[in-house]
């Protein structure tokens, strides 16, 4: 009888401690890792759609000065307080000899306003000359660890990140910026000088990935 009990108990203590899986599924998928500083440009053959129709590459798109990268959707009200920066700062940045790319990782059955028309009618509105296509499967904002909207990654001529973050450190009063990080990261490498502050800490909305790839 008290084996039976003690069974009894262990069985119950076992079924109350919930499996990996259950746990893993409770808390959700884990953010990606970062890209760290001195990685290489990664998926950069990867085809997305931009907003003229055609598609472009990162590595397709790279500049002789470097590359930028930066993770963007149409409904973060970060990314809506920062637009006109980032459209001064991208359109600099070509300019300058950079390539430029925006990308849209987000799933638009989360947030309709992220569908691509109104990728090409923002792009338009805010003064984009660079590109801004469509990650169609979000895989490519995974293989660069991104998980918010907006989010800066500077690679330098030869494929390397240089820096990583924010646009600045002021979303929501752009005469109160004091650190312009990622113009001043762009302005190093331009002129062939080490970036000074090469991280920042990306402030907006997360990433809505897709988790199929979409039609």
């Amino acid at each position: 009888m008290i084996r039976f009990a003690r069974l009894a108990l262990m069985l119950a203590v076992l079924a109350a401690v919930p499996s990996a899986s259950a746990r893993a599924q409770a808390e959700g998928p884990k953010a990606p890792a970062a890209l760290a500083l001195g990685s290489a440009l990664p998926m950069g053959d990867v085809a997305m759609k931009n907003v003229d129709g055609r598609e472009v590459t990162l590595a397709g798109s790279a500049g002789k000065k470097g590359t930028l990268v930066i993770f963007l959707c149409n409904h973060c009200p970060w990314v809506k307080l920062w637009q006109p920066r980032i459209a001064d700062v991208g359109n600099a940045a070509l300019r300058q000899g950079f390539g430029v790319v925006a990308v849209n990782g987000n799933d638009p059955a989360d947030y309709p306003e992220d569908e691509f028309p109104v990728m090409v009618q923002r792009a338009k509105e805010v003064g984009y000359r660079f590109a801004y296509a469509v990650d169609a499967t979000s895989d490519v904002a995974r293989a660069f660890g991104a998980t918010k909207t907006p989010e800066a990654f500077l690679f330098d001529a030869s494929g390397r990140l240089v820096y990583h973050g924010a646009i600045d450190d002021n979303a929501k009063d752009a005469k109160a910026v004091k650190s312009r990080w990622l113009a001043n990261a762009l302005a190093a490498v331009a002129a062939g000088k080490p970036v000074k502050v090469a991280e920042s800490k990306a402030l907006g909305c997360t990433i809505k990935f897709r988790e199929k790839q979409a039609d």
